[in-house]
């Protein structure tokens, strides 16, 4: 049995839920977010509480604790909303917001453009600093992804795109 799923979600003031047979939407200040529910999973509202209900075996349990942490994670993003930090590490290394695309100069012969996904955006407080905001826990997550991949920091003098705090094992270089 899984202990995640039976702990139920709060939902704080202003943040409403509407829940249907398949699907749950959550809607609060920053925004609206829907969660898909699997076979043999519902979700019951009781006053300001969402519970999971599921039926036992076939792995529903663990599926029944994913579901209750995603729509925990629902709940804070469009109450919070949650953020991302990437920093440049590299000489000449610079990022820069241009309407809906993020420019970034990475080293490269080419400056690289970075299309900014619905539902997310992007500031850049310094020309080594950017910043990812959004509402869906997922989407900042896989954009930051996606943004470090570009230039991922390498291991011997830790160039690249990082994210805040990341700690690189640095290599010590060959010997003579």
């Amino acid at each position: 049995m899984s202990r995640v799923a039976k702990a139920p979600v709060e939902l704080p003031q202003g943040v409403t839920a509407t829940v249907t047979p398949d699907a749950v939407t959550i809607k609060g200040a920053k925004g609206t977010l829907s969660f898909a529910l699997k076979h043999g999973i519902t979700v019951v509202q009781e006053e300001k509480k969402l519970s999971l209900k599921y039926e036992q075996g076939d792995g529903i349990a663990m599926q029944a604790g994913s579901a209750r942490a995603h729509l925990a994670n629902m709940v804070l993003g469009v109450t919070k909303g949650y953020e991302r930090k990437l920093e440049l590490v590299g000489v000449g290394f610079r990022a820069q917001v241009q309407g809906k695309a993020l420019n970034l100069s990475l080293g490269f012969s080419h400056p690289v453009t970075f299309p900014i996904p619905e539902g997310i955006s992007i500031e850049t407080p310094s020309q080594t600093e950017i910043i990812i905001k959004g509402v869906d826990r997922q989407k900042v997550g896989q954009v930051a992804a996606e943004i470090r991949a570009i230039r991922p920091p390498e291991p011997y003098k830790g160039k690249g795109v990082r994210y805040a705090n990341e700690q690189i094992t640095l290599k010590e270089g060959k010997k003579k």
